[in-house]
Formats: C-alpha cells, structure tokens, sequence
C-alpha cells in the first residue's frame, strides 16, 4: 500500500467555511424540492473537497446511504482519497477504492471512490448506491454516448432514485456551451460562488498579470470543435525567437518568485522551453502525458516541495493538480476555451505562507480573449445546433468554417479580422473584474463621421463619431450629442467650447462639416480608462493643442460665461 493510502493521523473533523456551509444546505434543498441532478460551481482551490466529504458523512450516518465519487484521471482519485482521509477520519474504514490504476477494486464499502475508466461497464457489481458524486464535473461528455452516462444508466437500474451531484469551477465547455441543461447529465446550478468574492474574503490568492513584450498575432490560427488546431498552436508559439523572449521575461520577472508553472503548447515547444531555461542557467522541470509514472511523481514532488523552481508541462496540469505554493503562472498556449484559460489560471489561486498574490505572465493573448477569469462569458450553444459558425467565400462561394483565413477551395485570402478591441499592452489587461487601468495614448489621427443609432427611427437625433488613431492599428472612439437636448447637449457644448471658437452646431453633419474644415484643436493625446470586465473604455482626459481662429476671420469667441454644465462622473446620457 502506497503511503497515500496509509491512516493519517488524528486529524480535526470538517469544519466548513461560510460559503461551503451554504453550497451543501444548496444541494440538500435542490435534493428535496426538484427531481433532476444539481452542480455546486465553487472556483479553483475554493475547497470542494469539504463540502464532498459533509455529504459523504451525512449520506452515511444520518441516511444509512451509500455514495460513489467519480473522478476521470488517477491524481484526482488519489487527492479525493487523500483529501476525505484528513477531513473525515472517522469515515476512514467506510472508504473503499476501485480503480484498475491504484490496484484497488473495493466493492462493500458506504463510499466507493472509483476511476470512471474502470467502473464505467461494472455498475452492478457495485451494487446500489443513493447519491454519486462527480469531481471536476465539466469533464462529463455532452453527448449520450459517454462513460458517465453508460454507467448512470446502468446505476439507476440498480436503484431508481439515485441522484447525481456535479462540482466544478468551470461548467461550460468551449464546444456546446453551459453543461447544466435539460437533457443533459445535470440539470441545474444550485450554487456558486465567485472568485472575486472569495479573494476579497481571504480564502483564494490575489492575482497580478502582465503580459510578453511581444505580441502573438493568432488571427491565421483555424478552429476545430471549438478550439485552435494543436499543431498550428505549437508551430505559432515554438518560434525561438519568441520562445527566447519568453523565457528571458519569465526569468526577469521571478526573481523575487518561488514557483513557477509554465503552461506550453505542445511537447516540441516545451522541451524547446526546458532547453532554453536550462541555457540561462535555470533548471526546469517538464511533464506531459508520455512521462513515465516514476518520473513524473518525482518532478511533482520537487516542485511542491519548492527545491524545483520552473516546471513545464503539456496539457495534464489545468484539473485537479494542487500544488499551494505557485506563485506565477505563465501562459504559453493560446486557447479558445474560457474553462482551460480559467483552469490554468486557477492554479494559482491557493494561498500559501510564502506568497503574498499570484502572477500571471500571459504570452499568449488569452486574457484579452476570454477577459477577466472572475466574469468570463460563455455562449450557450447547448440550446442550438452547438455547429461552429460559416462564412461564404466571395470568389468561389464556398461555405467554409469562418477560422479561415485563407479559402480552402480556392485560395482566396480573407481580409485581416478586426483585431481585439483596443489592442492595448497586454500588461494593462485585468485578470479581476473591477479593475481600473488608466492610459495615456499619443493621438496621430482623428476621424469624424455621423452616426445613427442601429435600429433608431428615422427621427432619432444622432450623434458625432469621432475615433482616434493611436498607434498602427489601435483606435479608440466616443460619441457626441449636438442634435440632443438637456443633459447631453450640454455636454457637447462643454466638449465643443473645449476646441473650437465657432458657434455651436445643431446638427452631426454641421458638426462633422466643422471638424473636418479645421474648426477644432488638434488632439495630440487622450487618456484611456478601462474596467476589466466592462464592455466599453472611457475616454476621460484630453490634451489638446492651440483653438484654431474663426473660419471667417473673425475674432468672435464663444461666450465664456456660458454655465459649466455638471454631470456624474461615469454617466454617459446617450
């Protein structure tokens, strides 16, 4: 017997945290009053784990019940052991294992902790239970044809009412949306709890974030099933030149850091990582799925115990791997998925004695794609086709999946997509809704146009579009009122008087016709405020050059008595 599986020593019962407390009176609540299967969505190192084992220990000794969890991979299996072990020792000698990989088929146990992969066809020789819960439950299949739903079947046979129990910090999936829903393995969110919230409460780690100098530009990336193509991922981010850059940053901004886990795009670019870390005079450690057991349990444990700075690893870290004392995370594989963004990001949620907040060095764009991990927004393609969206080639009229870029017919190249709105440094990017980043821009152009609102009666009044180029391909955009009246129309005058001496126009193209015959000051730069989670920046400062003189010569100026007008702050009245 492994020392894992060993009797810990006496160890406290459960004590349960305010928020875990309430997630199981959820689920007991959702148990009584509905028919269908609840998930609890607790973030990354929230602890679901104790709220596990109160179910267990309440199914057990206070219902004479028998509960299953399931996991999909052997180090979850191991933790959940582990895990009830230490919280629950008085339900020691209840818990029974069945996983082929531990070389355990435990069957007569109240709690049976078992690998889908081993159990998926052998329900009945489990015999009955009341109550199965599944670990990390976004990995359930959204289709019919999985291991979990075979086995649900099989169980229900066994006993009708059995009732399945999701937990998870991620439930969506990139290919088919949300994975609660009414055909699908569960049902319902019965409960959950933010990742904000839990920082602000002290229970998950801080996050910082700042991104590579060097920008990587995946708009010729093609998506299949919702996601890039891996190859096209690793031959894109295994550029040396990139890779070197990479590490160089990493290096300069760990210094002062303890342990750092390194997500990469494939094997190839992780052993190029490895190589060029261990060049700089950095060991580093590297784990994927081909590492021999022996190995990797070996590398894990130097990494846990601090005495291994860097690990590297291809995709067998994002679920279930706990390890407190990471203090920066680097992203090295672009991703469409908002759940794997928000699972790599999250190992660096849990607190540690060392570490006073968590970096995150993003060289990949993916916190500017999916935006804040706290507020991510998921489509839910589980209410239509889930098919990924078309587009038609204007050459040849080829419908083709809209990632491509180039026509796989014909060859037509595709204009370049509209980059990320405001492709500012990524390093201003927040990681936490609710931050506040203010930036200066240097204004080269400014362009003015009349805009009607989408949708707006014919009668509406519009406004002025006035959009600033900052930078090669970067611009930044307001909106103002001339034809409005009261609040708005005050506030255009306010910005007009700003700029300009002539009279106040009463219409958008007045205005337009004015701007573009150089009736306004030159903008020469503009302060940006972004909200990490918000939809919109704000412009909020100017500096402006010279008022230009009257466009007929005179000297009139606009009266300068006229009222300040006042408004909120952060009020936008159109």
């Amino acid at each position: 017997m492994s020392q894992s599986l060993l009797p810990p020593p006496e160890a406290p019962a459960i004590t349960l945290r305010p928020y875990q407390a309430e997630a199981v009176e959820a689920v007991y609540d959702h148990l009584r009053r509905r028919d269908d299967n609840p998930c609890v969505v607790i973030p990354t190192a929230g602890g679901k784990t104790p709220v596990m084992a109160t179910i267990c220990r309440d199914a057990v000794q206070q219902w004479d019940g028998r509960v299953l969890i399931l996991a999909h991979v052997k180090e979850l299996l191991e933790q959940a052991v582990d895990k009830l072990h230490a919280m629950a020792p008085d339900l020691w000698h209840q818990i029974g294992i069945y996983s082929a990989g531990l070389g355990s088929r435990d069957t007569d146990h109240p709690i049976i902790v078992a690998g889908i992969q081993s159990v998926y066809r052998r329900a009945k020789e489990l015999d009955s239970f009341d109550i199965i819960l599944v670990d990390e439950c976004h990995m359930l299949p959204p289709d019919g044809e999985g291991m979990y739903r075979t086995f649900l079947a099989d169980a229900k046979e066994a006993n009708p009412n059995v009732r399945l129990i999701g937990l998870t910090a991620t439930p969506y999936r990139m290919s088919t949306g949300m994975i609660c829903g009414p055909e699908n393995l569960l049902n319902h969110i019965c409960y959950e709890v933010g990742v904000r919230e839990l920082i602000v409460q002290g229970y998950l780690c801080p996050l910082k974030t700042k991104a590579g100098r060097r920008k990587v530009d995946t708009s010729g990336l093609h998506i299949r099933g919702g996601e890039f193509i891996a190859g096209e991922v690793e031959a894109l981010m295994d550029d040396d030149s990139l890779v070197r850059s990479a590490c160089r940053e990493i290096v300069d901004h760990t210094r002062e850091r303890h342990s750092v886990l390194i997500f990469a795009s494939g094997v190839n670019h992780a052993l190029h990582v490895q190589r060029v870390l261990g060049e700089m005079g950095h060991e580093c450690g590297f784990v994927c799925g081909e590492t021999l057991p022996f190995e990797r349990s070996e590398t894990l444990r130097r990494f846990k115990s601090g005495t291994l700075k860097y690990l590297v690893n291809v995709n067998v870290l994002t679920t279930g791997f706990d390890a407190p004392n990471i203090d920066c995370v680097a992203l090295l594989r672009p991703t469409m998925s908002p759940g794997l963004y928000y699972q790599m990001v999250g190992r660096g949620f849990r607190l540690h004695p060392s570490k006073a907040n968590c970096l995150v060095l993003d060289f990949s764009g993916n916190i500017l794609r999916h935006g804040p991990v706290d507020a991510l927004q998921v489509d839910d393609r589980a209410a239509g086709s889930g098919d990924a969206p078309a587009k038609e080639c204007p050459q040849c009229q080829a419908v083709i999946h809209a990632a491509y870029s180039v026509c796989p017919e014909c060859g037509y190249e595709f204009p370049p997509r509209e980059r990320e709105k405001h492709e500012r440094e990524a390093s201003t990017a927040g990681i936490l809704s609710g931050k506040v980043t203010e930036t200066q821009y240097a204004v080269s152009e400014v362009y003015y146009s009349v805009h009607h609102k989408r949708d707006a009666p014919p009668e509406h009044p519009r406004t002025m579009r006035i959009d600033y180029r900052c930078g090669f391909n970067d611009y930044h955009s307001e909106w103002v009122c001339p034809e409005h009246t009261g609040y708005a129309r005050q506030k255009f005058e306010a910005w007009w008087r700003a700029r300009s001496n002539e009279p106040f126009p009463n219409s958008a193209e007045e205005a337009v016709a004015l701007a573009e015959a150089g009736a306004l000051a030159t903008t020469l730069a503009i302060t940006v405020r972004s909200v990490a989670g918000e939809k919109f920046d704000r412009i909020i400062d100017y500096q402006l050059g010279t008022i230009p003189p009257r466009l007929d010569g005179s000297d009139e100026r606009i009266d300068d008595n006229l009222p300040e007008p006042v408004w909120p702050e952060d009020d936008i009245p159109f």
